[in-house]
């Protein structure tokens, strides 16, 4: 009898991977559709008066021609005024001393309270990060009363005059360094909740102590937190302008109109309608702030991943 043999029915071909149910234009307008609030804003209030301030720097205005073509005329001037050169160097100065100080601070800070565990850390962290929730100009008015040889408590205690042209830097210091160190340490404090807990215990196995933890072990580790705050330190450095010009009223002969470019700018454009240099001014100094970002990027290369 001969056996038939019968073969075995063929399995099913596996089913492929359902088919997207919205097409990838559908997907891509969908995304633009998220995209489109923030381009109209950039455009709007950022590109669109950065290209009208550009063109208004090409140009002169005077009594006699009105307004003409000049190219790059304004730029010169700007070059060749020794008002400017001494704010860009006033800021310069300003930031190689409140730079250090400030990030130092927020490091000191930021360290103290990631060691700490009581309830009195979540209290510090408030306290020290209120001052950056205090809009500038009250803080800046806050602190000129603080300041004032007349009514200022400050005064009554320590014999100087924080507003002369000896201490009114480093008056403005203080008052840009309680404004953002907080700020500078929340960011700061963030980063160190990022590290591994593990690295700490090795440590003190090896008979690492609370210090050499915090120098050694922590700081290294947070390197790109580190430069990220002292470059946007660096940032609003070069382009001083709130506080002085809060300031100037109180003593007009320290805090010029020239005191920093930014103020430079702000009056040759608002006090005598010099829009055109005003806005010379303003492009110079961004060329300024753009290239000491980069050196300062540069030179911290190695040490971060920005």
């Amino acid at each position: 009898m001969t056996q038939v043999q019968t073969k075995p029915a063929a399995a099913p071909a596996a089913a492929g991977p359902p088919a997207p149910r919205f097409p990838r234009k559908r997907e891509a307008a969908t995304g633009w559709l998220f995209v489109t609030p923030f381009v109209v804003l950039l455009i709007a209030f950022l590109l669109l008066p950065m290209a009208y301030a550009f063109k208004l720097s090409l140009y002169r205005s005077t009594l006699i021609e009105g307004e003409h073509f000049a190219l790059f005329e304004n730029y010169t001037q700007a070059f060749q005024d020794p008002l400017v050169r001494e704010g860009v160097l006033r800021v310069i100065v300003f930031g190689l001393v409140q730079t250090p100080v400030m990030i130092g601070l927020a490091l000191l800070a930021a360290l103290l309270i990631d060691h700490a565990t009581s309830r009195f850390s979540r209290i510090f962290r408030l306290a020290a990060f209120v001052p950056y929730a205090v809009p500038v100009v009250i803080g800046t008015l806050m602190w000129g009363f603080l300041y004032s040889k007349d009514t200022g408590p400050l005064s009554a205690v320590l014999p100087l005059d924080f507003l002369s042209s000896s201490w009114v830097l480093a008056s403005l210091g203080n008052v840009v360094t309680w404004q953002w160190a907080g700020y500078n340490m929340i960011v700061l404090y963030a980063a160190l909740q990022g590290l591994p807990r593990e690295v700490y215990e090795s440590a003190r196995i090896d008979g690492a102590g609370p210090v050499q933890i915090a120098w050694r072990i922590k700081t290294p580790m947070i390197s790109s937190a580190l430069v990220l705050a002292t470059l946007f330190t660096i940032l609003g450095t070069l382009q001083f302008f709130t506080e002085p010009l809060i300031l100037q009223p109180l003593n007009p002969g320290s805090i010029t109109q020239h005191y920093t470019p930014n103020v430079y700018a702000f009056n040759q454009a608002f006090s005598f309608q010099q829009y055109n240099y005003s806005a010379a001014i303003s492009f110079l100094l961004g060329a300024v702030v753009f290239v000491g970002s980069y050196l300062f990027l540069f030179a911290t290369r190695k040490r971060s991943a920005l």
